[in-house]
């Protein structure tokens, strides 16, 4: 049996953890981007963030587990959602899919089923990863080196939450709505600045400088690699805490009011940075909402706006050639200008 390591046992990283619980809270947001050092545990996070979400209601026998709710008109025509009476609900764990840099375009949004067009002489469309990611999560790692071609792709389906195929006498169109999830090391290749803006959050992790926490670390790792069944186990209450307080926080989600004024801290911000559009704002309010909405708030306080501002406005800051400050350096000034944080 293969374990994942477990979310609750990765030490540190606090930003990163708390950007994948909001992203895991509201799929709105948009995503999140994680840039940093090589082995800071970023793909093992988000590995790790599988485990913990909850189950999706969807269409049995679908292959793109559909929404009960929402789906059934989007699905082609022979899907269970459109047949048999729009079929039997049931419970599927929520998708994580990985996608390979090396992934061919058929690989990604879908193809011919060669085997039965060979052997029966049908046309059949083969579901790719898209498919497999609706509703749920695409991970690419080192996404900064990803093929320009897949990522205009990925722009266009992101943009319109469905994906069409339209080649070999096929033409078909299916939901494809799902949370990007990135993760890349900037020193390798700057990420185009057209997916960027579609991630809602960026993070950068760090090798810990900190001697205490690079050795629990090591000992956490080694204890995982020796006995991984027993390792998980024991952290298993703590990643059940953690997943019911996802769950808890999609529920209330809708209910966390948003005061007038916390929004227009949010704008003051954007505009003493200079963000471009007002993409900036909306991110910073669904974040802000849904980590009030995981802390069991019921409406958003200007202290969720500072927790939030640098995740989701340092990817938006224009590059100012007279201030060398780093990008999140400029946000947190910005917040002690303007609120004295």
């Amino acid at each position: 049996m293969r374990f994942a390591y477990p979310f609750s046992a990765i030490v540190g990283q606090d930003e990163m953890k708390l950007a994948l619980l909001i992203a895991a809270s509201d799929p709105t947001i948009g995503g999140v981007m994680v840039f940093g050092d090589r082995g800071t545990g970023k793909s093992t996070a988000v590995r790790a963030l599988a485990a913990l979400l909850p189950p999706l209601p969807s269409i049995k026998g679908c292959v793109f587990h559909c929404d009960p709710k929402a789906d059934r008109a989007l699905c082609p025509g022979d899907c269970p959602a459109r047949t048999a009476g729009g079929g039997e609900i049931e419970l599927t764990p929520t998708p994580v899919v990985d996608l390979p840099l090396g992934a061919t375009e058929d690989r990604v949004v879908g193809a011919l089923d060669l085997e039965r067009a060979l052997t029966r002489g049908e046309k059949r469309f083969e579901p790719g990863l898209l498919a497999r990611a609706h509703r749920g999560f695409l991970y690419i790692d080192e996404v900064n080196l990803l093929e320009d071609h897949l990522v205009d792709l990925l722009l266009d389906v992101a943009a319109s939450g469905e994906n069409v195929v339209e080649r070999e006498g096929l033409s078909v169109r299916h939901p494809a709505r799902f949370v990007l999830i990135g993760s890349g090391n900037p020193e390798e290749g700057e990420l185009r600045p057209q997916l960027l803006d579609r991630f809602g959050l960026s993070v950068e992790v760090r090798t810990p400088t900190v001697l205490a926490d690079r050795v629990e670390v090591v000992r956490r790792r080694d204890r995982f690699d020796r006995d991984p069944g027993a390792f998980v186990g024991a952290w298993a209450a703590a990643d059940s805490e953690i997943g019911e307080r996802i769950s808890a926080a999609r529920s209330r989600l809708a209910d966390v009011e948003v005061p007038n004024s916390v929004l227009e801290a949010g704008s003051r911000l954007c505009m003493a940075i200079g963000a471009d559009g007002l993409r900036g704002e909306l991110t910073v309010m669904r974040a802000a909402r849904a980590i009030a909405a995981l802390d069991g708030a019921e409406s958003v306080s200007e202290g969720d706006i500072h927790r939030v501002a640098p995740m989701a406005l340092r990817h938006r800051l224009r590059r100012n050639p007279l201030d060398e400050a780093g990008s999140t350096v400029r946000i947190e000034r910005a917040m002690s200008e303007l609120f004295g944080a």
